[in-house]
């Protein structure tokens, strides 16, 4: 597997495009706006998009999802304790952003739950799911063990960790989500964040302000 990131939208959040060698199929991991800079890179790739996994459901990361969804008619994964923020403003942090429109979108067709194994498997592709909230209280970090990386969302940045002054945010929670379900995985982790540049679990372990 390889990945590409392209920075979509206002607040430029991660938009990743996870690609199966092999086959050219894909999965997409937050399609946070910008739809026809998403569409582009899917086309010059030649790839077949398979599903949408959401790290959370914060606007920035959802902006683009339901015409990602109808352009290639592929589902969204979501954590279950986000279920109706993404048709509610007010949960996804859209109405407090002058600058862009209220975002609307419907329901993901898959809820992700703690009470599941922790395990997902997509045509060739296969991850660990990782509650990790306090971002927001769906946070979800997903784990690709044969390659060493982490999706993390807005959990763990470069030298920094997530906002919790937002609906749902809870800092002792977030701290807590990263030392149990982050700085577990081995140092050698790949983090690839909502936003920003990639880091190694390593390195912020020795030297992200916020966990020392």
């Amino acid at each position: 597997m390889k990945w590409m990131v392209c920075p979509v939208g206002a607040i430029q959040a991660n938009c990743y495009l996870l690609i199966d060698e092999a086959s050219n199929q894909s999965l997409i991991i937050d399609p946070g706006g910008e739809f026809e800079k998403i569409e582009t890179i899917i086309t010059k790739e030649q790839l077949s998009p398979l599903a949408i996994l959401l790290t959370h459901a914060h606007f920035d990361h959802i902006g683009a999802l339901d015409q990602v969804r109808d352009t290639w008619n592929i589902p969204a994964y979501l954590h279950e304790s986000e279920a109706t923020w993404l048709n509610d403003p007010s949960k996804n942090g859209s109405a407090f952003f002058p600058m862009i429109s209220p975002v609307h979108a419907r329901q993901a067709e898959f809820l992700i739950s703690d009470k599941d194994k922790g395990h997902l498997s997509i045509g060739p592709f296969s991850c660990e799911f990782r509650h990790t909230p306090g971002h927001s209280p769906g946070g979800v970090s997903y784990y690709f063990e044969k390659e060493r990386t982490l999706f993390c969302g807005d959990t763990l940045f470069q030298g920094s960790i997530g906002r919790t002054d937002q609906y749902g945010g809870d800092t002792e929670q977030l701290l807590m989500s990263i030392d149990r379900q982050v700085l577990t995985l081995p140092d050698e982790t790949v983090v690839c964040p909502g936003h920003g540049s990639v880091t190694t679990i390593g390195k912020e372990e020795g030297s992200n302000p916020f966990l020392i």
